[in-house]
């Protein structure tokens, strides 16, 4: 999972470094990425899992760094798989 979601970022979060370069809990925002990027990063992500994340969910912590990134989708998917 982690692999996809360095991928999503690479491609929509606007990272002025290389996001493989990051550890899981190096903050995004710190890396160059922009509140704009966050949401393309968002849409990304939900289209990548096909998962959407609800209005709970819509907080800069959510979308700050990979580990938080994946714990945000691990829930998801598993509301997914249980509906």
């Amino acid at each position: 999972m982690d692999d996809r979601i360095r991928d999503v970022i690479a491609a929509h979060a606007r990272l002025a470094v290389d996001p493989s370069t990051l550890s899981e809990h190096e903050d995004l925002y710190s890396a160059g990425m922009t509140s704009h990027a966050s949401v393309n990063l968002m849409l990304a992500l939900e289209n990548e899992f096909d998962v959407e994340f609800p209005d709970r969910m819509l907080r800069r912590s959510v979308f700050e760094n990979v580990a938080s990134i994946r714990l945000a989708l691990v829930e998801l998917c598993a509301e997914e798989s249980a509906a």
